[in-house]
């Protein structure tokens, strides 16, 4: 089979196609035979700076089962099946143990003609998704849902701030429609903005000529602040986020796009809840398929690129010009 491998500090253009041998499942385990990947910015700094070179990047993929070791019931060949980031972590707070079982850092992606899985690792995909929507939904979906929703406790009526137009930002915007949650988004762009209204953005903001961006807020607020913000920006956004959020407010961080420090001062006056997010466990994975499908929530795609060009899919997530998601077809 073809995989591509990460040669570690390299770059970009040191990600390299290898051909391997076709990995055989084991007891617990599926083989699968790759139909989608999706790129998170979180691939590209690993493939920037990869920790371990010959590593095949990627923690989101969806495709085919070729083969099922022993003991798997839960699957058959020809199912159509999506990874999950950790393939550890069926509920619960996060552990050590799940740590160990990252796709694309900690053990080998999905960048690949095939990828083996635990049977506990992947799920069947909604019917109403093609291979390529559903390979965005296991690090930017579940981010983003579990951010707004299960982390973030928004609900019907509520204000949440979205930062950017990135895969969870985008993914949030769509739940948030969903839910009957209002929404103010942020861009630097005019035409992205107007792109994230038409999915329901009920306000939007250009930071780059409206710079105090957390005082527009506040103003659209009626001075009170938002529920909840989605903050992917990381230590270069949180400060204004935190003016940003109500008394009492959630953030849910989960971006270091960033750099720049703070005062937690704020923090604590307000009461606010700073919770880092990590994805998110299988069942948390589940609960949000079933929403989509309740929804019809089809994933916002920027471009599909070939797998002989994954080299330009991560150079497009490099310029952050794109809307929404990247993905790979295999």
């Amino acid at each position: 089979m073809k995989a591509y491998v990460i040669h570690g500090g390299g770059g970009i253009g040191e990600l390299s196609l290898k051909d391997q041998d076709i990995p055989k499942p084991g007891p617990g385990e599926i083989l699968v035979r790759m139909k989608a990947n999706a790129i998170n910015y979180r691939d590209l700094m690993m493939v920037k700076n990869g920790p371990v070179d010959g590593r095949i990047p990627n923690s989101d993929g969806a495709g085919l089962v070729e083969e099922v070791g022993a003991g798997v019931t839960a699957f058959k060949k020809g199912d159509r099946v999506v990874g999950t980031f950790f393939q550890n972590w069926d509920s619960g707070p996060i552990r050590d143990d799940v740590m160990g079982s990252a796709m694309g850092g900690a053990i080998d992606g999905m960048l690949c003609e095939y990828a083996v899985l635990t049977e506990n690792g992947a799920l069947p995909i909604p019917e109403h998704l093609s291979f390529e929507e559903a390979s965005t939904l296991p690090c930017a979906g579940l981010t983003a849902w579990n951010c707004l929703i299960e982390a973030g406790g928004a609900a019907a009526g509520q204000t949440a701030l979205l930062l950017g137009t990135g895969g969870v930002s985008i993914f949030a915007q769509q739940i948030a429609a969903a839910a009957g949650v209002r929404t103010i988004l942020t861009s630097s762009s005019d035409d992205k903005l107007a792109r994230a209204q038409s999915l329901g953005a009920n306000e939007v903001i250009n930071y780059r000529t409206t710079p105090d961006w957390d005082a527009e807020v506040a103003r659209l607020t009626a001075g009170h602040g938002v529920d909840v913000v989605v903050e992917v920006g990381g230590a270069g956004t949180l400060a204004k986020s935190v003016e940003a959020v109500r008394i009492g407010g959630r953030i849910s961080l989960v971006g270091v796009l960033t750099g720049g420090q703070m005062d937690p001062t704020t923090i604590m006056r307000k009461s606010v809840r700073l919770q880092g997010i990590y994805v998110g466990p299988k069942d948390m994975f589940s609960r949000m398929n079933a929403a989509l499908v309740h929804s019809d929530i089809h994933p916002i795609i920027e471009t599909v690129v070939d797998f002989k060009d994954a080299q330009d899919a991560y150079r497009l997530m490099e310029s952050g010009q794109h809307f929404g998601k990247i993905v790979i077809s295999i």
